[in-house]
Order: structure tokens, then sequence, then C-alpha cells
């Protein structure tokens, strides 16, 4: 990093600390009061961007805030997390324009509304599978039915559902979980080598016999005349599977919980569930964003609010805060499931607005309607709630213990419904 005075410092602000994530949103309301752009020397050092009109420049400026790999600004691994994680490129997301959109318009062949729309049947006989296992019995680990992201995640992309937890624990860990922590350092050196042999297996197969799946979808694409290698292939699919194994489910997760606790709030979307199919779900994912903050490169000497930020430096541009920002939004901390307008930034803002959004929409919509349509009067015990370990990247509950009034089955477990699953 260049060696000169730093302005707008923010003291001891780490998104990673114990204290961050007590409560990210008093950490992120803090750091918008004292300064929208500071810097902190967590990390090796970052700029941290907390409100929505910094977010926005940075979001929208891909030439001036790369989101691409630089390996001598902060080392090397995945460019959009601080500190950088030691996974596979991810295609697009760490590509830049102009090279992005062939790799974007690829993606949004299968993540397209009318692609998810033919998704939507698996994702209803998944989430009624879930509640199916837990619906005679009258309690639960609501974070184990918010597994749904991961299964239809997986099934989707052409890979083995019945692996599912795998995909899950290890995306979970190296998101969740405290980069100094043994669950975090197994997750990066063992479990995600392996599903990375496991994923490129499945490409090849999908190479020499194509099926009705997204992997073999990415496997037959091109850009500019030529097929997408395995790298690329795997890059896309790793993103895919990162991307929509954990945050759906920390969105669905934090909404089911701030419901236990807002029970007027539930009864309202319960006699009028028309509510979750635009207003409520939207006001739902911008005050749970599940992706609280990504980072950015800066590739020229610039400005934020007038504040000096030097070329090679690394930024922090946080989607949450500025989802929260009164300037933007009135009474910015209530949670109003009918405001409109609600242009919010849980999918992030520019370019790189993420591709999954339409099937985490649909995803979130089924399976919170259907545990308030069969599991209307469940409580959470919030004395037992359990966080996410670390809470800089996905804030989410690791453990939701709940009661509720037991009900009949629709149709097979979870478990049954892969029993009966045939081999890949």
């Amino acid at each position: 990093m260049p060696d000169q005075p730093r302005r707008c410092p923010v003291t001891g602000f780490d998104h990673h600390s114990a204290e961050h994530g007590d409560d990210p949103v008093a950490a992120y309301r803090r750091q918008r009061a004292q300064a929208p752009v500071a810097w902190t020397e967590a990390h090796g050092g970052y700029w941290v961007v907390s409100d929505w009109a910094g977010m926005e420049q940075v979001a929208t400026d891909d030439e001036t805030f790369s989101s691409a790999r630089h390996p001598e600004a902060g080392g090397d691994g995945l460019s959009v997390l601080i500190p950088k994680s030691p996974v596979a490129p991810h295609i697009p997301i760490e590509v830049d324009p102009p090279e992005f959109q062939g790799y974007r318009r690829i993606l949004m062949r299968f993540a397209k509304p009318s692609a998810i729309k033919e998704v939507q049947p698996m994702v209803e006989r998944y989430a009624t599978a879930f509640v199916d296992s837990v619906i005679e019995a009258g309690e639960c680990d609501l974070a184990d039915v918010v597994e749904l992201p991961a299964i239809v995640t997986v099934d989707w992309l052409g890979l083995d559902p019945r692996e599912y937890p795998r995909y899950s624990s290890a995306m979970f860990a190296v998101i969740a979980c405290h980069p100094d922590s043994d669950e975090y350092r197994h997750a990066a050196t063992v479990d995600i080598p392996e599903i990375e042999q496991q994923v490129r297996a499945v490409i090849r197969a999908r190479r020499a016999e194509p099926r009705d799946d997204v992997i073999t979808g990415l496997a037959q694409a091109e850009i500019d005349g030529r097929l997408l290698s395995e790298d690329e292939v795997y890059s896309m699919a790793e993103l895919l599977i990162s991307g929509g194994v954990g945050t759906t489910a920390s969105l669905i997760g934090q909404s089911l919980v701030w419901l236990a606790a807002n029970p007027d709030e539930r009864r309202r979307l319960i006699e009028r569930p028309e509510l979750l199919d635009g207003p409520a779900l939207e006001e739902l994912l911008r005050v749970f964003s599940p992706t609280q903050a990504l980072a950015r490169t800066v590739m020229s000497d610039t400005e934020i609010h007038g504040c000096p930020i030097p070329a090679g430096d690394r930024l922090l541009v946080s989607w949450a805060s500025a989802n929260r920002d009164p300037a933007r939004f009135p009474d910015p901390d209530r949670v109003d499931l009918e405001r409109e307008p609600n242009r919010h930034a849980a999918f992030g803002v520019g370019v790189h607005r993420c591709a999954g959004l339409h099937l985490a929409r649909a995803m979130s919509r089924t399976l919170i309607g259907q545990i308030l349509e069969r599991m209307p009067d469940y409580e959470v015990d919030l004395d037992r709630l359990e966080r996410y370990p670390d809470q800089g990247v996905n804030v989410g509950w690791k453990t939701i213990p709940t009661t509720f009034t037991p009900g009949p089955r629709r149709g097979p477990t979870i478990q049954e419904l892969l029993a009966a699953t045939a081999p890949s």
C-alpha cells in the first residue's frame, strides 16, 4: 500500500471482529455517522464505504474500482473479499468489463426469469420435503430447513443432490467462519479441493454426455467462437455454488427469526401472502441483506466524498449499510413490509449485480411461504439462537431452535426423497 498519511481514519473497524459480529447493523450505523468513507488498518488496511452515495459511486465505476484479481494489492485469492479467500477464481464476479459481458450473457441464459420459472417445480418439491421432514415432530432447528437453497443449487447445476450437505458445510465454513478457525482451514485445504475435483469430473462427463442441466450448458457455451475451457466452466459453477448455497439461506433464516419476534407482522403475511410476491420480500432483502459487503481494488487515484483514495488500495463497499442509509430510505431501521419504492442494494448495484437474484427470490418466497402456511404458530427460542461464527460477509443464524403445532406431511421427507434418487 502507498506509504502516505491516511485521511478519514476509522479506529478499530474490522468487519470480521467479534464486536462487529455482535451487531453489524449498529456497527455500520456508527460508521456512517463517523465518516461514510474511512480507512482502517485491519487485515492489511482498507477503506470502508458505508453510505448509499459512496456505494453507488464505487459499484458503477468498474474502471476505477476493479473486481479483478490484482495479487500486488492485498495478496492473491478471491478479490471481492477482505482478506482475500484462497479459492479458485470466480467468473464473472472477478472479471471487469468489457470481458465481463460475454460471461454474464452466458449465465443469464440459465438465470433469467423465464428459465427460473422452469425450476420452480423443483424448488417447491424440495421445500415441501424439507417441511415434511419436521412437520410431524412439532420441533426442529429451522437452520436445517433453510438448507433448501443448497440442494436446489446443487441439483439445478446438475450435481448429485445427495451431496448437498457437503457443499453446504464447506461453503458455510469459508464464508461464515473466521479465517483463523480450524473449520475454515479444513474447508479451504481439504473440502474445497475435493469438491473441485468432483465438479471437474462432472464437467468432463457432461462434455462427453450432455444432459439438461446448467453445467452442460456452461460446458457447451462459447465466447468469441470458442468453447469455454474447463477452468472457466469450473469457475462459473463454483461461483454459483458459493453464492447459491449460503446467501439465500442467510436471508431466509434472518427473515424467519424476525417474523417470530414480530408476530403481528407475521400474521399480516399469513393473512396477505401476496405481499411475499412483492414489497414484503423486497423489504426483507433490504433489511436482511445476506451479503453484507464486497471488496474492490482501486486502479487510479480518486476521491470519494472528497477523501483522497490512492491507486492500489483495497476498499470494502457495504450493501447492507447502504440499505440502511437514512439519506436513501426514510426510517431505515424500521421493517415496513409494504415499503415502496424500495430500490435496495441487496443484490449489489452496477454490472456485477447478482445474476442469481431471480432464483434467490423464488427460493425465499417458496420456503417462507410454506413455513407461514404450514407452521403458522412457530416460535423461536430467541435465547438459544446461535449466530454465524463470523458475520463479516454473510449475517445469519447457525442454530434456530423452533417449536410449533405438529401438522400432516404432504409427501416424502427430504431424506426419503434423496434415498430414492438414482446415482448421477
